[in-house]
């Protein structure tokens, strides 16, 4: 007998269920490769700074950009800035740094594609720059800095509602509210 013994009641898969196996299984994420590719710390008013009462004004700049290395490889850099000023305005301190990892991403749609790039990477890669940036404040023998966790896919969410809103004005920038 030549039947399929695996399938229930001696039904075959359909095709499309095939064709949906064959898709998840094609899916790949890999992380290549971590690394820092720039760091920079200054802390242009020391010792100075050191003698003033501690009352920090923090300021985080964060940007990521996407690099393709070839087919279904990507680089993807974390760029993060901390400013730190003293009550009197005066910079603390200033430390950059881009963090950027490797990745394989091969068989997902544009869009799921895109969202790996824009919110998934960057939050595999920000736990290590946030290391580093830890790591050089107290080098610095500033007090220890610990950044709050970030939720890319809500900025993700934001970026794409903006793009969609520039689309529907026409391509013109969305209008901004400062608050």
């Amino acid at each position: 007998m030549a039947e399929d013994t695996n399938s229930q009641n001696g039904a075959k898969p359909n095709g499309q269920e095939a064709v949906q196996k064959t898709e998840a299984q094609e899916q790949q994420f890999i992380i290549e490769r971590v690394y820092v590719k720039d760091i920079s710390f200054e802390s242009p008013n020391s010792p100075a700074i050191f003698t003033q009462d501690w009352e920090p004004d923090t300021n985080l700049n964060l940007n990521t950009q996407v690099n393709p290395l070839g087919e279904d490889h990507y680089e993807v850099e974390l760029h993060l800035t901390v400013s730190v000023k003293g009550k009197d305005g005066k910079t603390a301190f200033l430390v950059e740094v881009v963090q950027a990892g490797a990745f394989l991403i091969k068989g997902y749609p544009a869009e799921q594609l895109n969202h790996l790039l824009a919110s998934y990477c960057p939050s595999n890669l920000f736990p290590y720059a946030r290391e580093v940036i830890s790591n050089l404040v107290s080098k610095g023998s500033f007090p220890e800095m610990h950044l709050s966790p970030i939720n890319f896919d809500a900025l993700y969410a934001q970026n794409v509602a903006k793009q969609q809103e520039a689309q529907a004005n026409g391509g013109a920038p969305a209008e901004t509210t400062e608050v």
